[in-house]
Order: C-alpha cells, then sequence, then structure tokens
C-alpha cells in the first residue's frame, strides 16, 4: 500500500521508517529538506513540496498528518484541500483536540474527502516495539487502511483498533494521555519518598529493577524509570519543569463537563503546572500570612 506522510519529527521519520520495513511505498514530506533527506535515506520518496506529495500518490491517496495539533493541522488541511479529489483520505495521527477533529471531519465530508482520526501512542520506542493506535471516523475507510495499521502496531492482530466516529479517536488518546499523567505522578512521588528515606540508603535503581519483574506495579513505565534511574539516581542536572502537550488539560475540561471526579489526573496536572512557578508567589505568600496572624517566622534573602 502507498501513503504520504506530513510531518518528518521524530515520530513520523520513525513511523515511516517502519511502514517502508514492512513492504509499504511512503513519500513523505516536510518544511525542511534535511528531514525530507533523512527518511529518504532507509527507502521512503521525498516530496519537495504538498503539490508534488500528491502528484506522487496514485488515487484514491492516504495522506497521514504527524504534526503539532491546532493551527498547524487547519493550515495545513487548507493548503491540501485544492489538491486532493474525491475519495482521497487524510488520517491525523497527532494529538489533536477531538472537538477540533469533528469540526474538520465535517468539513473535508463536504468535499467528499474521507479524515480518520488516529491517537498514536508508542513515542521514540514505536519504530521497534510498534504503535498503540486509537482509530477514529467511518468503520469501512478504516478498514480500507487495515495494513498500515497492521504494520505500524506491535502485531496484525494486538494494539490497534477502531473506537468509533470521528473525533473518537483522539478523545481515547487523551483520556489514555489524562492516566499516563496520574501513573507517571505516582511513580515520581514514590520514589521521592525511597530517596528522602535517607537512613536506608535505598538503590533507587535496584529498587526499581525488583519491582519490574512480579510486581503489580510492573509496567513500561516502570521499565523506562528503571532505565533513568540506572544513569543517573540524583537528577541534579535535571531542571525540575515539567512540560505538557495538552491533552492532560483536555481531560480535566472534560471530567468537568462530564460530571465526573478525576482527582488524580486534576491534581497530576497542577504538579505540572506547578514545576513552572520560578518565583513560587503564592508560596511567599503564604508564608507572610503565616506571619501575619500568627507572628511566624519568615525566611528572607532567597
Amino acid at each position: 500500500m502507498e501513503l504520504s506522510m506530513i510531518g518528518l519529527g521524530r515520530m513520523g521519520a520513525n513511523m515511516s521508517e517502519r511502514l517502508v520495513r514492512a513492504g509499504h511505498r511512503v513519500v513523505g514530506y516536510a518544511r525542511t529538506p534535511e528531514s525530507v533527506q533523512r527518511v529518504m535515506r532507509f527507502g521512503a520518496e521525498g516530496a519537495r513540496s504538498l503539490q508534488d506529495l500528491v502528484d506522487k500518490l496514485s488515487p484514491p491517496r492516504v495522506i497521514w498528518l504527524m504534526i503539532p495539533a491546532g493551527d498547524p493541522v487547519d493550515q495545513t488541511l487548507q493548503a491540501l484541500l485544492p489538491l486532493v479529489a474525491t475519495g482521497d483520505t487524510i488520517i491525523d495521527g497527532g494529538n489533536s483536540y477531538y472537538k477540533h477533529t469533528m469540526r474538520r471531519a465535517k468539513t473535508l465530508k463536504e468535499h467528499d474527502i474521507n479524515y480518520v482520526d488516529v491517537g498514536t501512542s508508542g513515542g521514540i520506542w514505536g519504530l521497534t516495539e510498534g504503535y498503540s493506535l486509537m482509530i477514529g471516523g467511518e468503520r469501512d475507510v478504516a478498514g480500507r487502511l487495515r495494513p498500515i495499521f497492521e504494520a505500524l502496531a506491535p502485531g496484525p492482530d494486538r494494539g490497534w483498533g477502531h473506537v468509533g466516529p470521528h473525533g473518537a479517536g483522539h478523545f481515547v488518546k487523551m483520556v489514555h494521555n489524562g492516566i499516563e499523567y496520574g501513573m507517571m505522578q505516582a511513580m515520581a512521588e514514590g520514589f521521592t519518598i525511597l530517596k528522602r528515606k535517607q537512613e536506608f540508603s535505598l538503590d533507587l535503581s535496584r529498587v526499581a529493577q525488583i519491582w519490574q519483574h512480579g510486581s503489580v506495579v510492573r509496567s513500561w513505565l516502570l521499565d523506562l524509570t528503571a532505565r533513568a534511574l540506572q544513569e543517573d539516581q540524583d537528577l541534579a542536572d535535571v531542571v525540575p519543569f515539567v512540560a505538557d502537550s495538552g491533552e492532560g488539560r483536555w481531560t480535566v475540561f472534560e471530567a468537568v463537563d462530564l460530571d465526573t471526579a478525576a482527582p488524580v489526573i486534576t491534581l497530576a496536572l497542577m504538579q505540572r503546572l506547578r514545576s513552572r512557578d520560578t518565583t513560587a508567589y503564592a508560596d511567599r505568600l503564604l508564608a507572610l500570612m503565616r506571619e501575619q496572624f500568627g507572628g511566624h517566622e519568615v525566611k528572607r534573602g532567597g
């Protein structure tokens, strides 16, 4: 099967390589020629422009987007719309907000262009381990793309599936990432408690390795944590700034809209936001409040 991949960052490039290895023809396009050259080294074809990309594919075309959520997706769709034809399929494999996906699918449907949203998880390990694919859109359209999904997933019969109509794939991926926030926060807090118990001089790397086998908390996330701790347990060179790409926020907003309690995911998001507070203004004000009503000493000079 042939398709194009627009967006050749690390994940898009790795997905392209996995598809090429499985025997699919991939035409890659990115804003920088260097990115295109990189995927051409493992057998993908390169395109110089969106027009060139469309011209190199045989109808009905399949175009997979792996680009940042938001305006970049809308801008790319606007640029593609005059170039594609009835029956072509555009896949958004990025982390788009599911309500935006539903809007885009409706617009493309008016032009007889198929739209499929694929929540994609696997990160930098997907090239070797395969990707988890949560697919939204019309079932028959998704069914025609089965060879692509089978090649990208951990196996032909596992790690991927059609989960619902337009937007459902990105919705499921959004909640997936919200859960991920909570799991990461719990693991970070647990290892912090272990490290603070100085009288035991615990080897955190050793503890993580023990938990990897037979433990209830064993997981791929624990495997990655064990790997990181084996390299460095003190983390002195790591800046305590934790980014978020949006999905955790959207999950919390959705929980509020659905009157559903999600305290763990919400607190995990708040902790990420707190990590960016370089001035700690709220904590400074709290210290002054205690001084005002209780006469408690305030530490100054920092």
